[in-house]
């Protein structure tokens, strides 16, 4: 892989990065001591919300609780990605240690095995 296709990666990494991390803040909060956030939940204390809408914010919160756990998981996965990048192992399958076709790693750039070892 040459210079400016890592280049074009690391660029593509950190923008989804920085989207998925503005998207859980638009929901969940932050652990500050770790990559962490966690959806916040309704808040009932006293307001006059019916049973109904009630009932609708928590479906809402199970929602957004799914959705955390795959942009967090997605988000690990990019965090690896550019660690790899930074190691000088980015584009190499974690099992057979050969290039991962870079087809593969335009469609997902957080790809970590080749099209051989991913079946």
């Amino acid at each position: 892989m040459n210079k400016e296709d890592l280049e074009n990666f690391k660029r593509e990494l950190e923008k989804e990065k920085q989207e998925i991390i503005k998207h859980l803040n638009s929901f969940a909060k932050k652990d500050p001591k770790r990559e962490d956030w966690s959806a916040i939940f309704p808040d009932f204390n006293g307001t006059s919300a019916s049973r109904d809408e009630e009932v609708d914010e928590v479906e809402e919160y199970t929602t957004l609780f799914s959705l955390e756990i795959s942009l967090e998981k997605k988000l690990k996965e990019i965090n690896e990605a550019l660690e790899r990048i930074e190691k000088n192992t980015f584009g190499i399958c974690e099992k057979c240690k050969r290039e991962i076709e870079i087809e593969r790693l335009k469609a997902n750039p957080a790809e970590r095995y080749c099209k051989n070892c991913a079946k």
